[in-house]
Parts: structure tokens; C-alpha cells; sequence
């Protein structure tokens, strides 16, 4: 028998500044609160604060940063401050889409930290009334050769896998990368797109006073109690401990929640509506009463609960998964619960709304919390964390390398190294077409993912990008790269770019050096936005992935999407026939500073690899128009962006997917360093066309209203071989067998989680 007594005691007792730091509540933020409460809070306010004011909940540190962002354009119907952006699809149809992070619970237990993630981000997007269409992940592993990575890379794969699958979402696009800098914390981004009408969309604002707070879903139990919390803190040697913060998903029960929400959605029952994510009934609560000016007061005893003896505290701060929180309109709570029970889901009325402006919380009859709302959501700390400019790299000197022998072994080297390798012993453990309308995934053919928007022609582009290598680099030119590759990307398969959503991956910012790459990346993501037109409508951001005081290379994660207006008018990297016509549309040199080749031919780390290659925005706007022209007209038989590698790598993969040959003529265009540069280097504003009729389209160049750099690079041939000629008179060609190309690319991830590689 539960012994009710102690549990009100224990509950009420009034804390102290130490319970406050046991909290993660420093004396600053003590002072501010015990000033706004004017008393010092119980067990259960001291809670409530706690992870409302958690960096995860309240966005602290980067708050006033984020600001910066542009979040407006034509298109775009709802930008940051609800569960998930909204965008303007044409024909009355939204799209709606979000990323978030799960890193710290995938450390600690990769299967159901991932699967969670998942769960959580879909929550995030039926939540506003969209079915969900698509998943996307971006992964950060360690190094291969550490100790744990084998195990997390199975773990969070078999997560995110068996959650989608299971609730029968395709996942369409997304990247992996190691680097030894996320050993002690990797990343586990995930994004999801849902479609949904435009005249039925639901918000968490809206909620009036008098009426139901309805509880639908899963019962709560005692799994992901201070999961906002642990997102909020370094990790330590001791994060094994923290197992009992991950929540534990089920996917099935969320298929089901998909299904009798957006059942419910079609009456006219819900005022308001916001899922449980972090911090679950809390953040929840406070969310609707906050964004309604209203008051909230609800029965704890009410709660479906899965465990004995739960108290109050404890009821607050789970994160169990599959639960929704609602306002319902006056008598429509009937309604309501004929629709959950139908789906076999558990349904209650846990309390009211109310015009007091406070969340007042009973437990066996007596009052455990009181206290005013305002100061849970608007009122948290917003700091201006000092921070100091991060410092540039000296220029990188290719001079100071030899060329290569052969050109042949680099492309090899290349293309097999873990973070060029092929991911499809990852993808093909995914679902990529269930629901039937996946065009094209990025993983297996294209830079982004194409989604059919059902019973249409027209559809959705969606993809995933950063290179932290070039945040960490110069996080202000990083930060414009990562905008700029999204927008190439989707504009490489015919879409015209909309808006992202995004994942801002950093360290701790009480460091001023961590800071300071936080404050500049952003200021360079948003310039980035600005001029591209790609305004941010949705997002996350995880900091403090440290792990004993190690900062994760800063990686600020962008998630796109974009329209194409008539599917058959599309391209892929697949495609390109013998006799095609190689051309490079984008500057011809390329840089060497912070690329794949300096990192993986040259062994370089840290200042030793330079700055990233600059970012010219409106080069970028204009190439990718010129390029999103060609594919309408149907000019081009398979498009690539350039990103890691270079042309040569681009090349290469695109001889990959369409099963060809190709050889890259660099003839005697270049001297001894400006080949290795233009090969291997990077840049912004790149693309490789396979065009059958080439005078064509480099007639349209010449005819085009700005300056469009092109060049032609080679052909596509029947013989199954890369080829780099580096000098045409003495008859110098490396060539690679595209077999051996293939079974060096595709095969080192299989091998490695074979405990092969």
C-alpha cells in the first residue's frame, strides 16, 4: 500500500539552494527564482523549474542567437515557436517538418535512443495535424577504430530502423560520418515530413480557460525521468549510470496515436493540442497554458500510470514515450474518448484550464505545486554568454605536398574512407518506399530524397547536410556552407528550395572558444539563409556534447526542403549513358583547405588543414538556378553536386550509380598543384551535368543573363573505368576498374561491422 503521507511529505518539503544545483540550477538562476516565486519551492516546483529552464527546454545560451535567423518568406506559414515549421505547398497543401536530437540518450543506450528520437520527431509533426511521409537521420559516429563505435553504429541503426519501419514512415535521405572527436558523444539528428491541408493545421496556442486538458496515448511510468536534464549537461565517464533517463519506445502504440489523432482532427473537438516530448507532461502543460495566457490546473491521481506508487514528481518529469496532451472544446470530451478507444489507447480528463495564470497540481486530494507559468516559459534565463572570436587557420600551402603518384590510388583511397564509404548496409535496413510514393532516396541515388506528394505530380525534395570539418574550421564560412549545400542539393534533383529546419550540434557554452564557433556559425547560417531565400522555420539545438570536458567537432545540422512542381522533371546522380558529356558547372579550382583529400591522403588534423573553401552566396543562387533551368528543359541525364572530394570523387560516384565509365580530361589545362586542387579540391557552387547533347547546353550558358563558369571535363563511356588523364602528350591516364571502385566503396562498411575491416 502506497503510504501516501510520506509521499506528500516528501513532495512538499521545502528545497534549498543545493537541491537547486543537485537540479542543475545554478545560484543566478536560484536567486531569479525563489524572486519570482517569493518563497523558496517544494520537491515538485523545483522540478518543474529544473527542466523548464534546462538548456534542452529553454534554449538559454543560444536564445538571443537564434534570433538572427531569418524565418519569413513567401511560402512560409509557420516559423520557430510551435512543434514543427509549416511551409506552403500550393493546391491549399502544407508541408510540415522538424529536426531534433537525441545524442546523449543513443551514447547510453543506441537502440532505444534512436528508436525515441524517431518517435519523438514524428510526434512533433502529426502533432500540427500532417500525416507523416518522410524520416530523415544524420549520424556522427567516433572513430572506427574506437573501442564502442562498432556497437553504437548497430545499436542506433537497428533503433532508427525498428521504430520507423515498424510505424510505417519511409526513411528517405540522411548522412553518416566518424571522426574521432565524437568518441565520448555522438549524434543522432532526425527529422520528419508530414503533409497536411492547409485549413487543418492545430497549434499548441489557442487554448481558452474552462476547459478539458485531455491525456491520450501510452501510460506514464517512471522511464526518461530527467532526460532534459542529462541533454543539458556534460557527459562523463559515468553516463553508463544514466540508462534509467532514456525512454523506451514502441512504435506500434505510436502508429496507432498517428492514426487516432489525425481521426480526431477531422471533427471539430481540439482547441489545442502539443505532444509530450522532453520533459513530457510539464513542458507540455506549460507550453499551452503559456502560449494561451492561461492557467492550468490538473489531478494527478487522474494520470494513467503504468507503475505503483508514482508521486508526483516523478509523474511530471517522465519522458515516457507515445503520449499527447489536449485542450478539448466544451463537450467534446465523449467525442474524444470514443476515437482513443477505439485505437486501444488510454484517454483521460486530467484537469482544466483556467483564467489564473498558475499551474496548480493535486496529488491524493492536497496541493504539491503552485506556482505562476509566465516565469516557467518567458521569464527563463536568456544569457549572453561571453564568447571570444574563433581564430583563423593559416592558408593552406599545397605547395608543400608532392602530387601523387598515381591519381588512380588517391580516388581509391578516397572513396573508401569511412566518411566517403557507401551507407547502404545502413540504408537497406530502412524502409525507403512503404507508403508508396518514395521517388528516389538520397542514399542509394541522388543528393536529395524525392517524395511523391500523393495523388499528384508534384512532390517533395528533402535532404540532410553539414561538413563539420569546415565549422570547426571557420565556423563563419561553415556555417554558409552548410545552407549552401542544402540548397544545392535539392536544387540537383529539379527542386526549387523552400526552407530548412535545424540541428545546432556544439559543446558547452559556458567555454568562451565554444561560444564563440556557436555565435559565428549561426551568423553565418543566417547570412546564408538571407541571401539564398531559405529561411529557417523549425529546429533544435543540442549543447553541451562534451564528454570530460572534449568538445564534439560543431556540428550544426541542416535539414532541407523543396518543391518540384512536376515529378517527371526530375534528376539523379544515376543516369548518365555512354557518350554523355561531362561538364562542370562552377569555378574550376577548387580548395584544398579542410577537404577530404588533405584529411584522408595527406594525414592532416587540426590547423594543419587550413581554412574551408569561401562560400560566394551569389554565385550560388545563380548556378543553382541555371542548373534547376537545365533539368526542366530535360537537358541533362544525371546531376551531382561537388562537395567532399572534389569532381573527381563526384565523378566517381555518379559512374557508380549509372554503371558507366567516365574519364575526367585534365589535360594540359592545369599545372602539377592546380590538378590535385582542381581533382580533389572543394568548392561552393559545383555541380557535374551528364548531358547527351553538350553544345546545347553550353549554348545556354553563353546565352545566360549572368556569368555562368563551366568547363568540359570528359565523357561517359561504355568501358567500365574511371579515368584522370593528366597529361594528353605523353599519354598519362590513372584509370581505376569501376569494379574495384565498387568493391572498395561498398564494401568497407560491411566489412567493418563484420569486424572485418
Amino acid at each position: 500500500m502506497t503510504d501516501t503521507s510520506a509521499i506528500l511529505a516528501h513532495l512538499k518539503a521545502e528545497q534549498s539552494e543545493a537541491d537547486a544545483s543537485g537540479h542543475g540550477i545554478n545560484a543566478e538562476e536560484w536567486d531569479r527564482l525563489i524572486t519570482r516565486l517569493t518563497r523558496k519551492p517544494n520537491l515538485v516546483e523545483l522540478g518543474i523549474y529544473s527542466v523548464m529552464w534546462s538548456e534542452h527546454c529553454s534554449y538559454k545560451s543560444s536564445r538571443r542567437h537564434l534570433s538572427k535567423f531569418p524565418t519569413k518568406n513567401d511560402r512560409v506559414i509557420q516559423g520557430p515557436g510551435e512543434n514543427a515549421g509549416v511551409i506552403d505547398i500550393g493546391d491549399g497543401q502544407a508541408a510540415i517538418f522538424k529536426m531534433e536530437s537525441h545524442n546523449h540518450p543513443s551514447y547510453i543506450e543506441p537502440y532505444q535512443g534512436a528508436a525515441t528520437g524517431v518517435g519523438g520527431i514524428l510526434r512533433d509533426v502529426f502533432t500540427m495535424g500532417a500525416r507523416p511521409i518522410a524520416l530523415v537521420n544524420a549520424l556522427r559516429f567516433g572513430s572506427p577504430d574506437h573501442p564502442k563505435t562498432r556497437s553504437l553504429v548497430a545499436g542506433v541503426v537497428s533503433g532508427i530502423g525498428g521504430y520507423g519501419n515498424c510505424v510505417g514512415v519511409p526513411t528517405v535521405a540522411g548522412e553518416t560520418q566518424f571522426d574521432e572527436g565524437y568518441n565520448g558523444n555522438i549524434l543522432v539528428n532526425a527529422m520528419a515530413v508530414g503533409l497536411a491541408d492547409q485549413d487543418r493545421i492545430f497549434y499548441a496556442r489557442g487554448a481558452t480557460p474552462g476547459n478539458q486538458i485531455f491525456y491520450v496515448g501510452s501510460k506514464t511510468g517512471r522511464d526518461g525521468i530527467h532526460g532534459a536534464t542529462m541533454a543539458s549537461a556534460e557527459f562523463s565517464e559515468e553516463a553508463e549510470e544514466k540508462r534509467p533517463t532514456v525512454q523506451v519506445g514502441d512504435p506500434f502504440t505510436e502508429k496507432l496515436l498517428i492514426e487516432a489523432c489525425l481521426e480526431l482532427m477531422e471533427t471539430d473537438a481540439i482547441q489545442a493540442i502539443q505532444d509530450m516530448g522532453a520533459a513530457g507532461l510539464t513542458s507540455s502543460s506549460v507550453e499551452m497554458a503559456d502560449k494561451g495566457g492561461i492557467g492550468i490546473e490538473m489531478d494527478l491521481d487522474k494520470v494513467p500510470q503504468r507503475e505503483e506508487g508514482m508521486s508526483a514528481y516523478e509523474i511530471m518529469l517522465s519522458e515516457s514515450q507515445e503520449r499527447m496532451l489536449m485542450v478539448l472544446k466544451p463537450g467534446k470530451e465523449a467525442e474524444a474518448k470514443a476515437v482513443f478507444e477505439k485505437y486501444d489507447l488510454d484517454a483521460e480528463v486530467i484537469g482544466m484550464t483556467t483564467d489564473t495564470g498558475r499551474m496548480v497540481l493535486k496529488q491524493f486530494g492536497e496541493v504539491v505545486c503552485d506556482i505562476p507559468v509566465a516565469p516557467l516559459a518567458e521569464d527563463a534565463p536568456n544569457y549572453d554568454r561571453p564568447w571570444t572570436e574563433p581564430k583563423p587557420r593559416p592558408a593552406f600551402d599545397i605547395s608543400k605536398h608532392p602530387e601523387p603518384e598515381d591519381y588512380g590510388e588517391v580516388l581509391l583511397k578516397l572513396m573508401s574512407c569511412p566518411d566517403m564509404a557507401s551507407k547502404r548496409w545502413i540504408w537497406e535496413q530502412y524502409d525507403r518506399h512503404v507508403m508508396g510514393d518514395t521517388i528516389d532516396s538520397s542514399q542509394s541515388m541522388g543528393d536529395a530524397a524525392i517524395v511523391r506528394i500523393h495523388g499528384t505530380n508534384k512532390a517533395l525534395a528533402i535532404c540532410s547536410d553539414c561538413n563539420p570539418h569546415y565549422v570547426a574550421a571557420d565556423p563563419y564560412e561553415g556555417g554558409k556552407a552548410v545552407v549552401a549545400e542544402a540548397y544545392r542539393n535539392l536544387s540537383a534533383v529539379g527542386a526549387t528550395p523552400i526552407a530548412i529546419t535545424d540541428n545546432l550540434n556544439f559543446g558547452n557554452p559556458e567555454k568562451p572558444a565554444t561560444m564563440g564557433t556557436i555565435v559565428k556559425a549561426i551568423e553565418g547560417m543566417a547570412e546564408g539563409c538571407r541571401a539564398l531565400d531559405f529561411p529557417v522555420v523549425s529546429g533544435n539545438v543540442s549543447l553541451y556534447n562534451e564528454t570530460n570536458g572534449k568538445a564534439i567537432p560543431p556540428t550544426p545540422v541542416v535539414g532541407g526542403v523543396g518543391l518540384i512542381e512536376d515529378v517527371s522533371k526530375v534528376a539523379t546522380l544515376k543516369g548518365a549513358q555512354p557518350g554523355d558529356a561531362l561538364i562542370l558547372i562552377g569555378e574550376t579550382k577548387g580548395h584544398l583547405g579542410a577537404s577530404l583529400y588533405a584529411r584522408e591522403w595527406l594525414g592532416l588534423k587540426g590547423e594543419a588543414l587550413g581554412p574551408p573553401p569561401p562560400v560566394d552566396l551569389e554565385v550560388e543562387k545563380t548556378n543553382a538556378a541555371f542548373v534547376r533551368g537545365l533539368i526542366e528543359q530535360g537537358l541533362v541525364n544525371a546531376v551531382h553536386d561537388v562537395s567532399d572530394g572534389g569532381i573527381a570523387c563526384a565523378a566517381a560516384e555518379m559512374a557508380l550509380a549509372s554503371g558507366v565509365g567516365v574519364t575526367l580530361d585534365m589535360g594540359e589545362r592545369f599545372g602539377e598543384a592546380d590538378r590535385v586542387s582542381a581533382l580533389f579540391g572543394e568548392r561552393g557552387a559545383g555541380y557535374l551535368l551528364s548531358v547527351k547533347d553538350a553544345d546545347a547546353v553550353l549554348d545556354q550558358v553563353e546565352a545566360y543573363e549572368r556569368e555562368i563558369p563551366s568547363l568540359m571535363l570528359g565523357s561517359f563511356e561504355a568501358e567500365p573505368v574511371i579515368g584522370l588523364v593528366r597529361e594528353v602528350r605523353a599519354e598519362k591516364t590513372d584509370r581505376v576498374k569501376l569494379s574495384v571502385l565498387r568493391d572498395a566503396h561498398e564494401g568497407w562498411l560491411p566489412r567493418y561491422m563484420s569486424d572485418e575491416g
